[in-house]
Order: structure tokens, then sequence, then C-alpha cells
């Protein structure tokens, strides 16, 4: 199989483009906060990630034509939903153009008043620490504020993989020394090790 080719501009033909990075599963979220008035905003977001244990810093990635995000840089917070794998529904809703994405779905208030949705697996609330260019998305930083504790370790994350949702069974098997530590484990880690 040989890689596409670019054009003769040089530009990466961007279904080619989508069909590559497809490869790359990725964890789904729905990233939320609350306009003025109280009304729950919210929308599915696959760009995000860890950025920094010291700060503790998260990232994500909205279109920069995004409501929701607008709604969420006005109010400077956000809360991070971690999806498990049942809820292939509300990340379907929240990729939507729906009007109401919370009509019917239970939620609570994370302690800096963004919505936590019920059922997923842990939340990370945040206050917006800068934004910076991304093309034709943001590439927004957030401060971690608080945690929630881990569900159930049995239960299983939603996933996307060449454009479909998926999902993982853990194995049945003794965690790894560094599972507890992962900072220690990196950090010990010798660039010979990766050769």
């Amino acid at each position: 199989m040989t890689a596409p080719e670019a054009g003769r501009d040089g530009a990466i033909d961007p279904r080619a483009f989508r069909t590559v990075l497809g490869q790359f599963c990725t964890g789904v979220t729905v990233i939320t906060t609350t306009e003025d008035d109280g009304t729950p905003v919210g929308f599915a977001c696959q760009s995000f990630a860890a950025l920094s244990l010291d700060p503790p810093l998260v990232l994500f990635c909205p279109t920069k034509q995004s409501r929701s995000w607008a709604a969420i840089e006005r109010a400077g917070r956000f809360c991070v939903n971690v999806l498990a794998e049942e809820q292939q529904q509300t990340c379907a809703r929240f990729g939507s153009r729906e009007p109401d994405k919370f009509a019917g779905l239970d939620w609570t208030s994370s302690p800096l008043g963004s919505p936590v949705l019920t059922g997923s697996l842990a939340h990370i609330d945040c206050t917006v620490e800068t934004v910076h260019d991304g093309g034709d998305h943001w590439v927004v930083f957030g401060r971690v504020s608080s945690l929630s504790e881990v569900r159930d370790d049995k239960e299983r994350p939603l996933l996307f993989y060449r454009g479909q949702y998926t999902g993982i069974e853990p194995e049945k098997t003794t965690p790894a020394p560094w599972r507890d530590d992962l900072e220690a484990f990196l950090t010990s880690v010798t660039e010979d090790t990766w050769l």
C-alpha cells in the first residue's frame, strides 16, 4: 500500500488526511459548561489530551465556528466528561446539531458549575488557561481544578476508530508495576529502552 500523494501544490487531500488519522484510536469526551442564565451547553470531542502534571493541564481543540466553544470561552470554565462504552447515543447527540442536547439526560453540577453527565466514567473540572491558534481549530489549555473518583476499573471507555465506535476489553492480568505511578515509570525509562 502506498501513501496518498499530495496535490501538485503540495496540499494534502482532506479525505486522505481523515482516513489516515482515523487509524489512530481515540477516546471520546463531552466538553460542557453553562451559560450565564444556567443553560447547559456541550459538544462531543475526540481531540482531548492530558498536557502537564505540574501544573495540572489538559487540552482540547474545538472548531473555530463552534457555538459551544464560544459559550465555554465566555464562561471561562469547562468540564470534560469521559464517556463510557454504553454512552454511544449520548456521544451522537452531542455531536449533532440538535438544539437541546441535554433534553432527557441526567446531569449534576461540577464544583465549578459545569454539567457532569450521569454515567460518565470520569470527569475533569477545569478553568480556561490559554487559547492558541490551531488552523481551523483552537487549541485550548485548561487548568484542572478538580477530578472525579474513578467509577469502576472494570468499566470500558467509548472509543472511536476508523469512523465508528468501538470498545476494548481490559486484560485480566496483574496491573503493571507502573500503573499507579505513570510519571515515575516514564521518567525512569531510558532512551535505550525504546531502541
